[in-house]
């Protein structure tokens, strides 16, 4: 056996030892007999450098060092779940669901484990790149972390596709986190909080050898890809499995939503058998092409929700009450509380959210309150114990003036907050502003962050985002924590922003009520800043789906000299503030006024590109069929009800080729 075919022998034997210790939990041989096979594999790999392969077992031990993680677009964006409390939440889910598509409807449930999501690419069966959730449509480029981690495969095995991606979530085992922790305070040093916030710390350590050290483990729950050969989400976990992922066997597929709520009163009980944190079930729609015809809303499947376990609960003193003011002027009131360990974390502050709840619940300082941390992230609280109430306490005065500038606070009828109205002079309002617009979902400012824009106005080198473009390097090298390479980054994210598409800078602004999906439903509509701006409130109520308040949030916007200046500003700078000829030149009015249905499957085109391609010629894209509905593209293997609704509201019927006919 020469040289070459030693290497790869070695190599072969500890992938499959690795497997069937790290995730079939049934090693053949001891860590002893192990560690001399790697051991004989690295000593012949640095003689022979040659033959190295980035997936070698040898690998796994980290070394690679990264300071700055390359930012990447999803292939597939990672949408967030939407959440249920209850068990009449999940039935009123279903029933959503019941009204778009046809058919038996089966179920997959799994156990919600409360990590760090992940997205791992393979290509020809090799692991060639791993990326955080980060915003659902970016990440950041995590694959030398990734690599160390024992229970995800660096080649798969079995009959995998030619190319996908496999979501998961890296957790930290209750083990192997108390061990790290006895570890560190032997030491001298503070304990890590809790599992989750460690495992996602982990994941963005500079030195993956680190990382390597830490016993980090990947529970895969789903695969993306372009044609698949996979029918049901409950097959998906099966062929993990098959190719080498370590693919939790708690998942379970359903016949009905009984099935659901047995899964979840079993799991209630027993997941504190479980070797790691979990907060809850997902519960997933089973039949992949079920799932493609649900589709999405701009933040969460349609086709699953997470149900919540009921949340942690504990008592402890409320000192002071303090206020924030948010970019908008919104002002939250905040519970600063005794120290309490509430869920894997140590709470010391709370939203109360605004005078209606503080005055709803009583809440006074000095209270002995419960606070509660369940399926959100920021703990609030949701009582009083009145038994421990000091007879001499005064009920709380919600304040009237801005907690920074002093300007009296104002209240719109019918809304819940108090707002700070001094736009331009409130200085959490300008600092808020600016870092929204530089955020990752709106300009994306490589270099620019929350802090170093506080640092920049409180220096008084920018009042407002459109100051930004005049910074110059010498302006911002004296700032604190700003060093020569740091200053060339900052200047040069700044101008690449100028590339950033319109609808984005358009979010970007910050206007009141307009959000992504707002901004990009308008800068379709109206093609540039200056025809939107130009727009009464009349004109914006009549573009689809936009409503009266957001309507007159825009036009008093706009209405502000100090406003159309700043946007006069970005103009001169370069910025995109219409959209692009080429992005205009694939857009037509054609199906202008027309609202569409999308059923069935499709061989010429995908219903992604099918959806893409009615918005692009001026249609709308609904999910269920109604009076308004103009359309109904069918495809194969289409739901009888479907068809049948269409038909009693005279719907018109297209095949694939008739829609994109239309288009010719």
């Amino acid at each position: 056996m020469n040289t070459e075919e030693k290497i790869k022998q070695l190599r072969k034997e500890l992938e499959q030892h690795n497997y069937k210790y790290y995730v079939l939990d049934s090693p053949e041989i001891s860590d002893f007999d192990f560690d001399m096979k790697l051991k004989e594999l690295q000593e012949l790999e640095e003689k022979n450098p040659e033959f190295f392969d980035a997936s070698s077992p040898t690998q796994r031990v980290g070394g690679t060092i990264t300071k700055n993680f390359e930012t990447v677009v999803h292939d597939f964006p990672m949408q967030s779940l939407s959440n249920s409390y209850s068990k009449e939440e999940l039935e009123e889910w279903e029933a959503r669901v019941k009204k778009m598509v046809d058919g038996n409807l089966e179920y997959v449930c799994e156990l919600k484990y409360d990590g760090a999501s992940i997205s791992i690419t393979y290509e020809n069966g090799k692991l060639t790149r791993a990326v955080t959730r980060g915003d659902g449509f970016q990440g950041d480029d995590v694959t030398n972390n990734i690599r160390t981690i024992r229970s995800i495969p660096l080649n798969l095995i079995g009959d995998y596709p030619e190319k996908f991606a496999i979501r998961g979530e890296i957790v930290l085992p209750f083990e192997g986190f108390a061990k790290m922790n006895a570890e560190r305070v032997e030491i001298g040093e503070e304990p890590y909080s809790n599992p989750r916030n460690t495992a996602s710390g982990s994941l963005k350590m500079q030195d993956s050898a680190e990382v390597a050290k830490r016993p980090l483990e990947c529970l895969p729950y789903g695969i993306v890809g372009n044609d698949l050969p996979i029918k049901t989400h409950f097959d998906s976990l099966q062929k993990a499995r098959d190719w080498g992922f370590k693919v939790p066997k708690e998942a379970k597929s359903v016949q009905n939503m009984a099935g659901v709520l047995e899964f979840i009163d079993y799991w209630d009980v027993h997941r504190h058998e479980l070797p790691y944190e979990t907060d809850g079930v997902v519960v997933k729609v089973n039949d992949l092409h079920l799932q493609d015809e649900l589709g999405s809303t701009a933040k969460s499947p349609r086709w699953a929700i997470a149900y919540k376990f009921k949340a942690e609960r504990e008592s402890t003193m409320l000192r002071k009450i303090t206020y924030q003011v948010g970019r908008t002027g919104a002002i939250t009131p905040v519970a600063n509380l005794d120290p309490v360990q509430l869920a894997g974390t140590i709470v010391k502050r709370a939203s109360l959210h605004n005078a209606d709840q503080i005055q709803k619940l009583d809440i006074r300082e000095g209270d002995t309150v419960f606070v509660e941390k369940g399926g959100e992230i920021i703990p609030k609280i949701i009582g009083v114990d009145f038994t421990k109430r000091d007879p001499n306490s005064e009920a709380t005065h919600y304040i009237e003036q801005c907690p920074v500038c002093k300007t009296d606070l104002v209240r719109a009828e019918g809304e819940a907050q108090h707002y700070c109205p001094n736009y331009n002079g409130c200085l959490p309002q300008i600092i808020g502003r600016i870092q929204h617009f530089i955020s990752r979902k709106a300009m994306d400012i490589e270099g620019l962050g929350g802090e170093t824009v506080a640092l920049l106005v409180n220096a008084g080198l920018i009042h407002n985002y459109a100051d930004l473009y005049t910074l110059k390097k010498e302006d911002v090298l004296p700032l604190e924590r700003m060093a020569e390479k740091s200053a060339d980054n900052l200047i040069n994210g700044i101008e690449a922003s100028k590339q950033i598409p319109f609808e984005r800078v358009l979010f970007a602004l910050g206007i009141r009520y307009v959000g992504e999906t707002v901004a990009k439903k308008l800068a379709k509509h109206y093609k540039s800043i200056q025809n939107l701006m130009q727009a009464s409130t009349e004109d914006l109520i009549h573009v689809d789906e936009i409503g009266e308040r957001i309507a007159q949030s825009v036009t008093e916007f706009f209405a502000s000299e100090e406003n159309r200046n700043t946007i006069r500003r970005l103009m001169d700078f370069g910025l995109q503030l219409e959209i692009s000829a080429e992005k205009l030149a694939n857009q037509t009015d054609i199906l202008q006024g027309n609202t569409f249905v999308i059923s069935g499957v499709f061989s010429k085109v995908s219903r992604t590109d099918l959806k893409k391609l009615i918005e692009d010629n001026g249609g709308k894209v609904s999910s269920s069929i109604s009076a308004k509905t103009n359309y109904l593209v069918a495809g194969e293997n289409m739901g009888p009800s479907k068809l049948a609704k269409a038909g009693k509201l005279g719907t018109q019927i297209l095949t694939e080729d008739a829609f994109l006919a239309m288009l010719n």
